[in-house]
């Protein structure tokens, strides 16, 4: 079994995180992704607002249809920190596969920062999502040494919308619409999150 593991805040899950799960399923021949949501970011000083619960919620509503793709609360469910390589390491002993761990191109450069990388490249490969203003060589060059030979590009179109813009547009009041899917916006707006 071929696993893709999408980690982040998503707070909240868009447009991009699915364009991005899609992608990197058809790139890399995997038989199902799946999104984690982080109880805590280490490498992000923003402590999430929003829910563990919320933030899960919105990610099942994002993929609800969606072929290959599931939610797991393993990191909110453990919670504290949510360090990378204890996720994979929890992953391999209940559903051993092979793991591809999927993040953006600009995730590269914070990778010298991650906890215990050694040990992650031994647990999965990378699958790094290609897009301007980054190329191919360029990502491939500025890797770890302990994931050369440990990484796969998933090219894919740019798709130029973030969690951080539309927390702004809510807290604004500006629209919204074509970010997220609708049953997400709905269930923000519901649940009143981004809201001063």
């Amino acid at each position: 079994m071929k696993i893709g593991v999408f980690g982040g805040t998503f707070d909240p899950p868009h447009l991009g995180h699915l364009a991005l799960g899609k992608a990197a399923r058809e790139t890399l021949g995997l038989d199902e992704i799946v999104f984690l949501p982080a109880a805590r970011n280490p490498l992000k000083s923003r402590r999430t607002g929003t829910s563990g619960a919320d933030r899960l919620a919105m990610i099942r509503l994002l993929i609800r249809g969606q072929e290959g793709m599931a939610a797991s609360d393993m990191e909110l469910t453990r919670g504290g920190v949510s360090y990378t390589v204890d996720t994979l390491g929890e992953l391999q002993m209940v559903q051993p596969a092979e793991y591809w761990f999927l993040m953006g191109a600009d995730g590269i450069s914070q990778l010298d920062q991650w906890r215990n990388t050694v040990r992650i490249a031994k647990l999965c490969r990378l699958g790094i999502a290609v897009r301007p203003p980054y190329e191919s060589e360029d990502l491939l060059a500025k890797l770890p040494a302990e994931f050369e030979g440990k990484a796969d590009l998933i090219e894919m179109p740019p798709v130029e919308i973030s969690s951080t813009d539309i927390r702004e547009k809510f807290a604004r009041r500006k629209p919204v619409h074509g970010l997220t899917p609708p049953e997400v916006l709905r269930y923000i707006e519901e649940h009143r999150l981004y809201q001063d």
